[in-house]
């Protein structure tokens, strides 16, 4: 097994820019040194801000009780560094059932859900494309889609010309990721999972 291929494969490829970046770089060796993986870094807000941090374990699972770890671990080392202008409120989740797909592995793990994906340019005069994911070859994210005037067809796209990859919420989504939840518990502590969008 190559292992330099597989970690390639495990590597976020969606990056957030900006201030979402910057805490990004801040919490990911946190978070990977308690045992967990970055999913994804956003700001929102309003009136008032909130840092979203998805995160997950390394089987995809996660708990109420590894968002408070994570969250316990990470409010002290923001407060240090201070990213953020002003209060902000501090949002530990997991990618839910309709996760978003930030690494190549996660295009092998959901094989055969239906998935989302959009491109940073035009390929066949269109930028969105929706499908059930084939997995993932030679570098390149597999997905079986349904277009106007060719019919069903497998495309491949480069992993680093997409912009945003996500699960699909649908029946079979659901059922397996109730699975794989119940399957993880069973593994961690033999306690039920919480699942979160």
């Amino acid at each position: 097994m190559d292992h330099r291929n597989e970690s390639a494969k495990s590597q976020r490829f969606i990056r957030e820019t900006g201030l979402a970046a910057e805490i990004a770089a801040l919490v990911e060796p946190t978070i990977e040194d308690l045992g967990y993986r970055l999913v994804r870094v956003q700001i929102h807000g309003r009136e008032g801000h909130t840092v979203q941090i998805m995160a997950e374990r390394p089987d995809g699972t996660m708990s109420i009780e590894d968002c408070e770890t994570i969250s316990r671990q990470l409010s002290p080392l923001l407060d240090a560094h201070d990213p953020l202008p002003g209060s902000y409120r501090l949002e530990i989740s997991s990618p839910g059932i309709d996760r978003p797909l930030v690494r190549p592995s996660d295009f092998e793990d959901w094989a055969g859900y239906e998935a989302k994906i959009e491109l940073k340019e035009l390929v066949g005069g269109r930028k969105r494309y929706r499908g059930v994911l084939e997995g993932l070859e030679d570098g390149e994210v597999r997905i079986e889609c349904t277009l106007d005037q060719l019919g069903t067809q497998v495309l491949g796209f480069p992993v680093d010309l997409i912009a945003e990859a996500k699960l699909v919420l649908t029946d079979e989504l659901i059922r397996e990721s109730l699975r794989r939840a119940k399957k993880a518990a069973k593994g961690n502590s033999g306690a039920e999972p919480q699942l979160e969008d």
